[in-house]
């Protein structure tokens, strides 16, 4: 099985789930009519030959049905180890391994279907549907466009060909896609909702509202709209009337997924807020098998419950969790679970690989090793390989938990933030090293510059602005700015240099050098940039860091700076527009610091 690459999600970054816009269910009553009929066609001379099969599928449709689709794929499998050409079969297996969440199987078993059935454009609809929520939009288009050519005009198939263009940021031809429909079919709710993700995706908040208060005029118990609407008002500062349509969205949700991404959206709320024993008992979301990138964890010791397990004396692994950034936000409670062990107890601590040099030397009385990732149906699973060895020396753990489920515990309120620079111990003999090389730079403070998130794909894209709006801050009089940012940034480097502005780039894997990224954090005079991996790493290290927010940045918790790092200070853009204003204030705020 192939190790994934661990890159930021959505949630590391502190963003708002995503818009949900996709149409229809492989399920629903209508599919399943669909389904029941084509077996009741089902006619010729072979079909004394065809009868059991015919019989044990429309029993697999009667599970489907009732939600029993184990029974379903049990049957349908049964049917195609005789068969393995029966196209309705593998239909039937797919939409029951989809609705099981088995999600890699069923896209298997639905790519299998249309082989067998090329004509049967519904297998292509139901499949596109698939590939566009694990993110294979290029498939999903050629699949929805096939789809189309046979059902011209199909409200949910052109609304889920508008969601792909949109998940591709193809902006323009999504809108000219839904606004042809919408002529034709003016009070149909789900072609508004959707018109309104794809200005919610560009960070068009407000406008994006017009949309979704007329899906939700045309029909006001849409629970699609009513989230949308939420994550529309959430950034524009209306938190508890965001709260009130999550609540009022949740009993609609159409599918275990829905509701997974209303939740999810509800915590990030609730924390945002500052409502954070509730935020982050609801934050516990995030481990549900319907979210897309949902960790599962495999260790050989059960989950340790807070309400019924006291620490002391235990042996406790913490696996961190989603992405570099998380372990450093929620790793800021591992001294105190620490401390919850005591001297008779021990603490095992699994983070990503690059980590492991940087927290063992900050945690020496824990152990530290890494963590690894794969990919299983479709679900992202952790191992902690490390464990294994410290099992067959001194024994294994008593319990484990998820890093970030320990804020439930150890950050309720607002005062239970430590306050303090950093948590994290940075190599003093890198720093002192990296401190030398910057010296040969110049006179001058020595600015390091982080501007980007290394994935901008689809909706991502509105948290970040374009280098060139920088300017002001890379042409600070007395700065040097030094390159942190990691990723390809030829480009951005040339257009620089050709502007008259030099940015010095440390020799250094600014990727995977992760102690020395840490270390040379530390030895510059200021590290600024958004909320990613880079920024945060230099905060909880303790470097003097300035952070540019998002509107709907979920970390301040209802304050105006990130409790988790108390001496960072923050810049805020105001709206997915504000970087211009964001980046003047830093500017005018380096000009006062030379």
């Amino acid at each position: 099985m192939p190790v994934v690459d661990p890159t930021p999600s959505e949630l590391a970054l502190g963003h708002m789930p995503m818009a949900q816009g996709a149409a229809g269910d492989s399920a629903s009553p209508a599919a399943i009519r669909r389904l029941s009929h084509a077996l009741s066609d089902k006619k010729g001379a072979n079909l004394k030959a065809q009868k059991k099969a015919i019989e044990s599928l429309k029993a697999a449709v009667a599970s489907i049905r009732v939600g029993d689709y184990d029974a379903g794929a049990r049957r349908a499998l049964a049917i195609l180890q005789v068969d393995e050409q029966n196209g309705l079969a593998w239909h039937v297996l797919a939409i029951c391994r989809e609705k099981a969440g088995h999600l890699s199987e069923a896209l298997n078993a639905y790519d299998a279907a249309l082989r067998v059935l090329p004509e049967d454009a519904n297998i292509a609809h139901d499949l596109a549907r698939l590939a566009q929520r694990l993110g294979h939009l290029e498939i999903a288009e050629k699949l929805l466009r096939k789809f189309l050519a046979v059902e011209p005009g199909h409200i949910e198939g052109t609304n889920n060909l508008a969601c792909v263009l949109r998940d591709q940021k193809r902006y323009q031809e999504a809108i000219d896609t839904l606004r042809d429909l919408i002529q034709i079919e003016q009070t149909n709710p789900t072609l508004w909702n959707t018109l309104g993700t794809v200005l919610s995706d560009q960070g068009q908040m407000k406008e994006s509202l017009t949309f979704f208060d007329e899906s939700l005029r045309l029909d006001p118990a849409f629970a699609k709209a009513r989230y949308n609407r939420a994550n529309a008002l959430q950034p524009l500062g209306q938190a508890e009337q965001a709260l009130e349509d999550l609540n009022a969205a949740l009993p609609g949700a159409e599918t275990p997924y829905e509701n997974a991404m209303m939740r999810m959206a509800k915590a990030m709320t609730l924390m945002g807020m500052g409502r954070l024993k509730e935020g982050f008992d609801t934050y516990e979301v995030r481990l549900d098998p319907e979210m897309p990138e949902a960790m599962h964890v495999v260790v050989d010791c059960p989950r340790w419950d807070p309400t019924t397990e006291d620490l002391t004396g235990k042996r406790l692994l913490v696996v961190g969790e989603q992405g570099i950034a998380d372990e450093m936000v929620f790793g800021g409670c591992l001294p105190d679970v620490i401390e919850a062990v005591g001297p008779t107890g021990k603490v095992f601590i699994a983070v990503e690989a690059r980590l492991v040099d940087l927290y063992q030397r900050s945690f020496p009385t824990a152990v530290v090793g890494s963590h690894r990732a794969v990919r299983i149906e479709g679900r992202l699973t952790r191992y902690c390989p490390f464990m294994e060895e410290i099992g067959e020396q001194e024994g294994k753990a008593d319990h484990w938990v998820p890093m970030a489920s320990l804020c439930a515990v150890y950050r309720q309120d607002l005062s239970d933030f430590p306050d303090r620079d950093g948590y994290l111990v940075p190599d003093p003999e890198k720093v002192a090293r990296w401190k030398s090389e910057l010296e040969a730079l110049g006179p001058g403070l020595k600015i390091g510059l982080h501007w980007k998130s290394l994935v901008l794909t689809g909706v991502r894209a509105r948290y970040f602005s374009s280098f060139e709006r920088w300017k002001p801050v890379l042409t600070a009089p007395g700065c040097v700015m030094v390159n942190l940012q990691c990723g390809d940034v030829t480009e951005d480097l040339a257009a620089a240099e050709a502007a008259g502005v030099k940015i010095w780039t440390p020799p250094m894997n600014l990727k995977d050098d992760l102690d020395d990224l840490a270390a040379l954090s530390n030895a510059l005079d200021l590290v600024i940039g958004p909320g990613i991996a880079g920024t945060n790493m230099a905060a909880a290290s303790g470097a003097r860091t300035w952070l540019v927010h998002a509107p709907d940045d979920w970390h301040l918790v209802g304050t105006d700076r990130y409790p988790f790092y108390p001496r960072v200070r923050t810049f805020a853009t105001g709206g997915f527009d504000g970087w211009p204003r964001a980046i003047a204030e830093i500017r005018a705020a380096l000009e006062e610091e030379v």
